[in-house]
């Protein structure tokens, strides 16, 4: 998982900033519960900018790295401010949804008036995303015992969300201008 690489790369000697989302891994909020995407992105980047003011980080390069819906956030902190980050790794970001797991046109609406009147219930049907999406039998089982680590079905308002910000990630895709880009899939 990517804890790993941020580990290894504040052992040889990068300084590595992270955040748990609202709703996500230790932080506040009901788990698995995103209500706005764009509030979880500025509030990454008014953390991250406050990092990059002290002293000792000034003069410091400054590079995104995000997995999934990490990397989703990373395209769209980028986006919101391009001229401030010097590259970005993106590990299997979520920036499109493959046709075949999209809802209906009728689904989404239905979906979008819903998740204004019940946006925390559990009711997004999903694969187990954790085989699909990890090889490795051993971070899987590292994943799954994780408790910081939501493994329930997506709640409405988040899956609104992501859904909607795939969308705008896919449709402005040629928008990402980063002098280092690394994709990994």
């Amino acid at each position: 998982p990517l804890h790993r690489t941020g580990t290894r790369l504040a052992k040889a000697g990068f300084a590595v900033h992270g955040v748990d989302y609202e709703g996500h891994g230790k932080s506040s909020g009901l788990q698995g519960y995103i209500s706005n995407l764009n509030d979880v992105v500025s509030d990454c980047f008014t953390y991250f900018a406050s990092v990059c003011e002290k002293e000792e980080h000034r003069r410091k390069r400054k590079f995104l790295l995000g997995e999934s819906m990490g990397g989703a956030i990373a395209l769209m902190l980028h986006r919101k401010e391009p001229t401030f980050w010097d590259g970005a790794i993106l590990v299997a970001p979520m920036c499109k949804i493959v046709e075949e797991m999209k809802p209906s046109p009728m689904v989404i609406t239905i979906l979008s008036k819903l998740s204004n009147v019940i946006p925390t219930w559990k009711i997004i049907p999903n694969e187990d995303i954790i085989d699909r999406a990890i090889k490795s039998q051993e971070w899987r089982e590292e994943v799954r015992n994780n408790p910081y680590c939501y493994k329930g079905r997506p709640r409405l308002k988040t899956g609104y969300e992501i859904f909607m910000a795939s969308l705008d990630i896919e449709s402005n895709l040629e928008k990402v201008r980063v002098s280092c880009s690394i994709f990994i899939h």
